[in-house]
């Protein structure tokens, strides 16, 4: 997952170390699933390098690693795995995106974005945007989260990213953060379980896709 920025004053990277987060049921037992949060990519030359993105995608930075803007991990690293397994790597790329200040980033970080999705799509890593903050976007959308489909403002963002990142448009989910309230919305919880759903099935595909690649 690339966390693209803290917010749209700073337009900085909140990530500044390897986060593995382990979901977990009610009783505390983990689902088959990790959610691997890494340092944004930035217009400057604070974000995170590129070569670290390519080691965590194969698994080679441990959780907890803190990000060098000047310099990628080395194989020297405490934190460096050298035998990643197939656990280990990622199973599908999620980039982080801002409804509300996608239309404003600048040229150089969809740059970067489209070289971290093609090094991926090398690996046979799939790509997905969740882009967030939808209400923030449109006032529309803002009063009635059920008509965010017919947004055109919403549109207009999904259209953008698809054309400065080339993710397809059916790989890009809008959603809306709870991040001013905490009461369980059914309209919030299902797109943001339609976007977990589909990661799934993307990651779960890689998995397979690997293990086969083993059995041959």
């Amino acid at each position: 997952m690339i966390a693209l920025e803290n917010s749209t004053l700073t337009g900085k990277s909140f990530t500044k170390k390897m986060n593995i987060h382990k979901l977990k049921k009610g009783r505390g037992e983990p689902y088959p699933l990790e959610i691997v949060d890494i340092m944004g990519i930035e217009s400057t030359d604070g974000g995170i390098k590129h070569e670290d993105i390519i080691k965590a995608f194969l698994g080679h930075i441990s959780d907890e690693y803190i990000f060098n803007p000047g310099a990628a991990i080395t194989d020297h690293d405490p934190k460096y795995k050298k035998n990643p397994t197939l656990r280990d790597k990622v199973h599908c790329l999620v980039c982080i995106l801002s409804a509300d200040s996608v239309s404003r980033m600048d040229d150089k970080v969809f740059d970067e974005l489209r070289l971290v999705r093609e090094s991926a799509s090398l690996l046979g890593i799939s790509q997905v945007i969740v882009m967030t903050k939808v209400d923030k976007a449109c006032e529309t959308v803002s009063q009635d989260l059920n008509k965010i489909y017919y947004s055109k403002k919403i549109k207009e963002k999904v259209d953008n990213c698809n054309d400065n990142m080339g993710i397809p448009l059916n790989a890009i989910y809008p959603v809306k953060n709870y991040s001013e309230s905490i009461i369980q919305d059914l309209a919030i919880d299902m797109l943001l379980l339609t976007a977990l759903r589909d990661i799934l099935n993307f990651a779960n595909d890689y998995v397979e896709r690997e293990l086969e690649k083993d059995e041959a």
